[in-house]
């Protein structure tokens, strides 16, 4: 599943940089699939909508770090543990209840997202 940060983010910005697809943003910052990644044209996202990898998106939060379930892999393929959880002084990221993946298909999505 992926990892969600919690309203117990203190914004310090340990994770953004750790997370090796990009699927961290600052507060109030848009997102995009292709952001960090070499994915180019269509993309199928967790809810079967495909969006054009640049295509711009609201921010999920305004205040706090947050991660985007569609590009987070929980770092397989990259770290034995998810890298923002490892780095973040508060515990604020934990498992997303909403988003369950198998590590297959946590794996296709990283191929997917790193040719």
């Amino acid at each position: 599943m992926a990892i969600k940060i919690t309203e117990e983010c203190i914004n310090c910005g340990a994770c953004e940089p750790e997370c090796p697809n990009n699927a961290i943003y600052e507060g109030g910052v848009e997102w995009a699939i292709a952001d960090g990644t070499t994915i180019k044209g269509s993309f199928t996202l967790l809810d079967g909508t495909v969006v054009n990898s640049d295509d711009k998106f609201e921010p999920i939060a305004t205040d706090t770090y947050y991660i985007v379930p569609n590009k987070c892999t929980e770092c397989q393929g990259f770290h034995e543990e998810p890298q923002c959880a490892a780095v973040c002084p508060v515990d604020c990221c934990v498992p997303d209840e909403m988003y369950r993946e198998t590590v297959d298909e946590l794996m296709a999505k990283k191929e997917k997202m790193h040719i």
